[in-house]
């Protein structure tokens, strides 16, 4: 829908939002309109280059025409259906993704948040029907986010935050180690720990990635000690980091995976992908989804992964992101460029990064903040070395601003 087809200006549409909706959200003072490629445009069609990628969702690009036409072409079919009944959409994206990550089963959920959930509901009851009522302590890492419902907002690492602020008490059975420190981990193990979940790179705790020897340690730790190994890879999945599933670039096989983001396309969808065994530990009843599973949403999903994958957008992170570091850290007051493919983060000698970003915003690019001196880009996996310019070019002239 456009603006000038419901009668309203700009200022009258922010009205309505600010009158009727709960805001959590600092807004860009802009309206979007229409999408395509790396561009968002807005109510006057002006172009944003866009390297939040609607947080590392729109990963094929923003209204990818496969997408577009996977969506529309099931629509004229069928919308949504309970989960009783076989549809087909469902049936192939689960044939695409178990084979592609290598894992036997999966569960069909509707975010990033939900999917952590399934699965730490998926690993407590593997561990309670095994081993008894008591083997469900879980480990995470200090500064990880895993999301916003209760059991993913508790194993969320950051007892501190506003994530957690004024919603304890957190859910019982949570312990915190700290990030790429294997011996901090094996110390918060105890008799009833089940699982240890990380995601392989913390984007929302500064971009630091999984060393390969953290990431191997704790695959030994959890095959010594009989834990499950669990990987948030809502954000790195699907070749954000320049491998289909961040963990493939470790040698390693977890026991679990989450994902969601570049999974749909655009489209709300997450699942939560494990071997058979630890699969076993639902049966009817033990979990469940409305959504989970819509017709229209696997549909994008699979159209968005073929995409994906027939165009080796892994590859294309990789080389990309290679230059953007490059590139990035020959900019003013930088002192560290980080990450994985095109999942990276820029940090300064200085807290300027909210004013950066809002510079970046006013030069139309679109750019996030972690805190207030880390940057965060998750642009669309079709970004160019030239898009990577023009972002550098806007970021030196936000920087200087910000620095005067």
């Amino acid at each position: 829908m456009r603006l000038k087809d419901t009668g309203l200006s700009a200022q009258e549409l922010k009205d309505i939002v600010n009158k009727y909706m709960v805001e959590t959200y600092k807004r860009f003072d802009f309206i979007a309109q229409r999408a395509e490629g790396m561009y968002l445009y807005d109510e006057n069609d002006t172009p944003y280059l866009d390297f939040y990628g609607g947080i590392a969702v729109n990963s094929c690009g923003n209204r990818n025409p496969k997408v577009e036409a996977a969506i529309i072409d099931q629509v004229k079919d069928i919308i949504h259906t309970f989960n009783y009944p076989y549809t087909v959409p469902q049936a192939l994206l689960a044939k695409k993704i178990c084979e592609t990550v290598g894992l036997d089963k999966i569960f069909y959920q509707n975010s990033g948040t939900e999917s952590n959930e399934c699965m730490i509901k998926m690993a407590r009851k593997y561990g309670t029907d095994n081993y008894g009522p008591n083997r469900y302590h879980i480990v995470t890492a200090l500064n990880g986010f895993h999301g916003r419902t209760y059991g993913s907002l508790s194993a969320t690492g950051q007892p501190d935050s506003m994530i957690h602020k004024g919603f304890e008490p957190i859910l019982p059975g949570f312990s915190y180690a700290k990030f790429n420190d294997l011996e901090d981990f094996k110390s918060k193990v105890t008799d009833d720990t089940i699982a240890i979940l990380i995601e392989p790179v913390q984007a929302e705790g500064g971009v630091y990635a999984a060393t390969p020897e953290f990431m191997t340690g704790l695959r030994k730790l959890c095959d010594e000690k009989g834990m499950l190994l669990l990987l948030d890879e809502v954000q790195t999945g699907w070749s954000r980091t320049g491998s289909i599933m961040a963990f493939m670039d470790y040698g390693i096989k977890p026991d679990a995976i989450s994902m969601a983001k570049a999974m749909g396309g655009g489209m709300p969808i997450g699942a939560c992908v494990a071997t058979k065994e630890v699969a076993s530990a639902f049966q009817a009843g033990s979990h469940g989804a409305t959504y989970g599973g819509n017709a229209v949403a696997c549909a994008a999903a699979l159209a968005s992964i073929t995409e994906i994958l027939d165009n080796d957008l892994a590859k294309n992170a990789l080389e990309v992101g290679q230059y953007m570091k490059e590139t990035l850290s020959k900019l003013p007051h930088v002192t560290d460029v980080r990450g994985k493919g095109l999942l990276i983060g820029v940090e300064y000698d200085q807290p300027i990064a909210n004013e950066v970003k809002w510079g970046c915003f006013d030069r139309k690019a679109l750019i996030t903040a972690i805190g207030n001196n880390i940057n965060r880009m998750v642009p669309p996996l079709i970004a160019t070395k030239e898009n990577v310019d023009q972002l550098a070019k806007i970021m030196k002239e936000a920087i200087e601003d910000a620095t005067k």
